[in-house]
């Protein structure tokens, strides 16, 4: 498949009104500054110490050509993504002078792209932000399609805006340096995407899901690719998850599993990683659907199979108050109404509106 070949990197157009390119291969980052805008003097690598080395070669190349790069670093994960930290880049950007000429790259797993977007969206009404993801969760997510956000003590991703990047590129090399569990929470995403839009990320997790597991596996590039593309077809239909054109579901869709996952993120205070907490959402929400009689046992009960086998985590136990009080802030909420993204068969992506609360706490039994 194309982008397999180290020397032929895969170019996904994201076709919004802004269109920009997911560049998808292995040495990738030296298209970065083709990507800034004529006249930008300034640039703010933000990034956490974790992938420092690959901040400092990237603010190095920039200096090399005559810009003015420094570096930004900023706490790991979720912890990023804070208003304390964002005020902090906030402060760092006036006393730097940048303009609205001037440049915002973010370096690192999906908090640190949610927050260098979101900095980027806030500083002068927007500035340009080019994302380099350095996690699998990143690649196919994150930072792909102009979402950001940070968070608040009553929820995830509650304050953000819709802010594109001039470009994003996925240089894969950066994954081997990932911890195996970091880059198997990741893989929960490209589950997502399989079971809303691509059977076929499925059907080569199923057939090999020992090197779906490896970084440097011969399924990664095209595990990558085929996520970016799904992802690359809702938001060019539905940027800022409005409706999509079929007048039902649109951006939404992406959120599979994870309003269940998001509000075990805030009952776990973000200690679980994103992935293992939307990987329990993606059951919870199979189950919610099949008890509902919206989806078949079968495809309800693929999802656990491939999560498990995978190395993912397919059952949870918690406070269900917490949980549901959560649910009822998640961004998909409507009013006093909980909206969950359900299956109507596989890839068959469907709203579930206010369901019965007997049957969202019996899909929750259903976790133990």
């Amino acid at each position: 498949m194309q982008g397999t070949d180290s020397s032929a990197p895969t170019r996904i157009r994201v076709a919004t009104a802004r269109p920009y390119d997911v560049v998808v291969g292995t040495g990738v980052l030296t298209e970065l500054p083709a990507l800034l805008d004529a006249g930008t003097r300034r640039v703010a690598v933000i990034h956490p110490q974790t992938v420092g080395s690959t901040a400092e070669a990237i603010r190095a190349d920039l200096a090399a050509r005559g810009l003015d790069a420094r570096l930004l670093t900023v706490p790991d994960a979720e912890a990023a993504k804070t208003v304390e930290v964002a005020s902090r880049c906030w402060s760092a950007l006036g006393q730097w002078g940048f303009t609205r000429s001037d440049a915002v790259v973010g370096v690192g797993g999906g908090a640190t792209t949610d927050l260098a977007g979101f900095v980027a969206a806030t500083w002068l009404r927007g500035v340009q932000v080019i994302q380099v993801p350095t996690t699998l969760a990143g690649m196919v997510d994150a930072a792909v399609g102009g979402k950001t956000a940070i968070n608040t003590a009553e929820g995830k991703n509650l304050v953000g805006a819709f802010h594109e990047p001039a470009g994003v590129l996925c240089d894969l090399a950066t994954l081997a340096t990932l911890a195996e569990d970091d880059y198997v929470s990741g893989l929960a995403e490209v589950v997502k995407c399989g079971f809303i839009a691509d059977p076929e990320l499925l059907d080569m997790i199923e057939a090999d899901p020992t090197a779906a597991r490896k970084p440097d596996g011969p399924l990664t590039a095209s595990m990558v690719e085929r996520s970016v593309r799904v992802k690359a077809a809702v938001v060019a239909d539905d940027l800022t998850e409005s409706v999509g054109s079929s007048g039902v579901l649109g951006r939404e869709v992406l959120n599979y599993g994870h309003t269940f996952g998001h509000a075990v993120e805030r009952a776990e205070h973000y200690r679980w990683r994103h992935g293992a907490a939307v990987s329990v959402g993606l059951v919870y929400v199979a189950e919610l659907a099949r008890l509902a009689g919206r989806l078949d046992a079968e495809t309800a009960d693929r999802h656990r199979r491939i999560l498990a086998a995978l190395g993912l985590p397919t059952s949870y136990r918690g406070d269900w108050a917490t949980l549901l009080a959560a649910m009822r802030v998640d961004k998909k909420a409507r009013g006093d109404r909980v909206r969950f993204v359900v299956l109507d068969g596989l890839a068959k992506p469907a709203i579930l509106d206010a369901p019965d609360p007997a049957l969202m706490r019996a899909a929750y039994e259903a976790l133990g």
